[in-house]
């Protein structure tokens, strides 16, 4: 039979263990439920780019923007203090970027460029032991140019139609020439003098009116 000392020391020690995973386990679920969605998904050159975070918790002290593999002060956009009259804190790696931080844990960057590529990730504070992190890689793209406009080549069928309908139209207005050459010419002919009509016989006939001549 185990005396009540060594029933107590199981006991803390099942409870210790109980506590550890308690501790792992509840920062690991609320990392899997905090994700971040980026609105649109394909940025171009110029366009406000949103990334929005999803499964925040109701209640936190505040979060930090970082850009880059690793989380720290070199890497860090902003960080924002909801209890704040102002609450948002420009980092070193903002520069010359426009970014606005919302009280649900987003951010908004205006006029994406491709330079701003790269990972962004976010970490919420919950209490001072517990902070919930969520990461997403953003691809900045150039405008897509707008492709000039191509006529599809034509089939074999259509282009032998046109060459013929061409040699049709060719030949019809050959003709019409011509036939209007002849015209012409045959007009010429039956209107060209022809000189004067001999007399007739009987003409020859009559006396002369002043009577023979002596």
């Amino acid at each position: 039979m185990a005396s009540p000392e060594g029933a107590r020391r199981h006991f803390s020690k099942g409870l210790l263990l109980s506590a550890s995973i308690l501790a792992l386990w509840v920062p690991q679920g609320s990392r899997a439920a905090l994700r971040i969605q980026k609105i649109p998904e394909h940025p171009q050159k110029n366009q406000d780019l949103l990334l929005s975070v999803q499964g925040i918790p109701d209640t936190f002290q505040d979060f930090n923007w970082y850009l880059g593999e690793e989380a720290h002060g070199g890497t860090m956009l902003f960080t924002y203090i909801p209890e704040l009259q102002r609450p948002q804190r420009d980092g070193s790696a903002m520069g010359q970027r426009d970014i606005v931080g919302f009280p649900n844990g987003s951010m908004l960057l205006h006029r994406a460029q491709p330079t701003d590529s790269g990972t962004y990730q976010v970490a919420v504070t919950i209490n001072p032991a517990w902070t919930v992190r969520a990461k997403t890689k953003v691809q900045v793209e150039e405008k897509h140019e707008e492709l000039p406009i191509t006529h599809l080549p034509m089939s074999a069928g259509i282009m032998v139609a046109i060459i013929i309908g061409s040699l049709a139209a060719g030949a019809l207005f050959i003709g019409s020439i011509a036939h209007l050459l002849l015209t012409r010419s045959w007009r010429g002919q039956s209107h060209r003098y022809r000189g004067p009509r001999p007399l007739s016989p009987s003409l020859c006939l009559l006396p002369h009116p002043l009577g023979p001549t002596g």
